[in-house]
This record gives structure tokens, sequence and C-alpha cells, in this order.
């Protein structure tokens, strides 16, 4: 099935175009995509696969914005690492180099860029990998809110591993590794505004154990991606819409903590949508979902894992949400952007 094209018809940049939901998309694929068309990026995945000589390699690059720069569990400089890492890691790939460009405004406090660069080490060595390159700007005060991070990453993949929607198949099973909404609404409460006294912390953290672990499955792991912004029904929009399958989410398995289902209710918003920066979906074969449950759930980050849906023929390119109540409700892409800034 041919992706459904996008049409941009915006005039200016809004933030919903950072989103990760239906802007995003609308920017990417009728502008970006259209003006640099090639044969690696049209499959619009978190990483490029190149073939180089005999290797077969991962490639990516991410920017963070992510405010504030420091929350609860995390900073911008262990984000930035961890994102990178995790990017590579769905598309089955074993990270292993980075770079990192920072964007300073005048005026920033060197104490906690040591703060951020020492934080970017800690999480490079627990991701087994090394930050190889960068570069350093510095813009005028008020014109970078105290720092951006872009980062690029390459791993490699093993030849024999091959991931993709066109892979997904009826019947398939829908995995998650642990909670969902725990960065996005970290960050959130963190930013002071909303007044909460929530004991919450981002999740953080690189998936590359855990991606390894699904990679043992060989040909019934079909597919993965780490739900970052736009959260789960992002991230399951793109798969069904790539497929050209249809995504079934049972909303009672869904790993949800008490903090995240209150803020939410709080805000109006819906956990899925939330980002995570911790956790991957995964789709497997229906007979080795029980091998690979198991596996996730060996791993610390893990613990929490769940399957939480199937994969079905009809109705195509669509995520529905079987509700506790008995009904169903299809889960549409993001819309608009309600927690900008999250990563």
């Amino acid at each position: 099935m041919s992706r459904r094209r996008a049409r941009l018809r915006d005039e200016l940049v809004t933030l919903a175009h950072g989103s990760g939901g239906k802007a995003t998309r609308q920017l990417v694929e009728d502008l970006f995509v259209q003006e640099l068309a090639n044969p690696l990026l049209e499959p619009l995945g978190d990483s490029a696969l190149i073939e180089a000589g005999a290797l077969r390699l991962a490639f990516t690059t991410d920017a963070y914005v992510v405010k504030p720069l420091f929350f609860p569990g995390g900073d911008i400089g262990e984000l930035a690492v961890n994102g990178t890492v995790n990017d590579l890691a769905v598309a089955g790939a074993r990270p292993l180099w980075l770079s990192a460009g920072f964007v300073l405004e005048e005026g920033f406090p060197v104490a906690d860029l040591r703060r951020i660069a020492a934080s970017m080490a800690r999480a490079a060595a627990g991701a087994g990998v090394d930050v190889v390159a960068g570069d350093t700007k510095v813009v005028e005060r008020g014109k970078a809110d105290g720092l951006y991070v872009t980062t690029a990453g390459v791993g490699v993949v093993s030849p024999t591993l091959s991931l993709g929607p066109e892979r997904v198949l009826p019947g398939d099973r829908v995995l998650l590794s642990g909670t969902i909404g725990d960065h996005g609404m970290a960050v959130m409460i963190a930013r002071g505004d909303l007044k909460l006294e929530v004991d919450l912390q981002s999740d953080t953290a690189p998936v590359h154990d855990l991606t390894a672990a699904l990679a043992e499955l060989g040909p019934a792991l079909r597919w993965m991606r780490d739900p970052t912004r736009g959260g789960l029904a992002t991230a399951l929009n793109e798969l069904a819409q790539a497929s050209g399958k249809a995504v079934a989410l049972d909303e009672a398995s869904l790993p949800l903590r008490p903090e995240v289902t209150g803020a939410c209710e709080i805000l109006g918003l819906d956990p899925v949508y939330v980002a995570n920066e911790g956790k991957l979906v995964a789709v497997v074969a229906p007979e080795a979902a029980g091998e690979a449950l198991a596996s996730l759930r060996a791993h610390p980050l893990g613990r929490n894992a769940a399957l939480v849906g199937e994969i079905r023929a009809e109705p195509e390119g669509l995520v529905l949400l079987d509700t506790a109540l008995g009904g169903s409700r299809i889960v549409d892409m993001l819309v608009g952007d309600p927690l900008p800034r999250i990563c």
C-alpha cells in the first residue's frame, strides 16, 4: 500500500508542526521529502538504513529543545543521548557513535553547561556509545532560550535482520515495554504552571538492550518504534498507514501510572498522545508474543511490559481502541500540540 500523502496548506510554521502529529507529517512529506527526495529518505523511519560495503549502517539525526532544561529524572543532555540511541536501536541497530551540536545563548551559566555535558557522558557510557564529534555556536542573549542540542548517531545493523511496516501481518501482536506518558507529564509538571504536587519522573533511558533481546526472535519480530512526540497513538498511526493494516489496542491493557492518569485527566489529555523517552512499541508474530513479553520483562526497563493489542486486516490504515465499556473508537493521529517543547 502506498503512503497517503499529506498536503501542506499552511503559510506559516506553527508549534503544531513540531508535535509529531498530522501537521508534522504534512510539513515533512509535502515540503522536506518533496525537496530532498531520495530512496534512503523515502521510508521516513527513525533511522536511515545505509549499505556501506559489507556493513549495514543505521544513521539518525535529532534536535532537542526541551523546556525546562532540567526536569525530574533527567536533563536535556541525557535526553539527547538516550533519544538518539533509541532511534538507532528501534531500527535494529547496535548504537556505536554520536555527534552533538550545542546552540548556546549568550549568558548561559557555564556551571549548567558542565552539568549537562557530564550528564551526556554518563548516558553515553551507560548506552555503550561514544560522542565522537561536535560543534558549538553562541547566539545573542534571548535568541536560544538557554540551550538547544542537536545530535546524529550511527549504529550497525545485522545483515539478517529485517524490520518494517510491510512485514506486519493480521494476527500479529503489539507489545509495549512499559508505562506510557511518563516523560511528557513529568516535563509539563516541572514547568510549574499547573501547581500539581505529583511525584513523577521522566522515563528517559536507552532501550538498546530491550531491542537486542527482541532481535533474538528473528523473523518473528516485525517492527519497532520508540513512541516519542505524539506518543503511542502517533507511532501506531504511522504504522497503520504505512502497512495498510489496522491496529487494535486494548484500553484495559495499556500500562499507566496513576499519577499520569490523574494529571492527564486534569489537563484533558489522552495519555496515548503523550511523549515517552524510554519505551518501545513492537509488533511480533502471534506465536512469539509470549517469548517476547518474557524477554522484555526480564530487563529492569521492561518490567511493566504488556501485550496491548493486535494487527487486523481492516479497517485499513486506522488505529482503534477497544474500550473498557465494550465499544471501540478511532484513535487518530495527533492534531495540534498540547505539550510543546517536550523533547
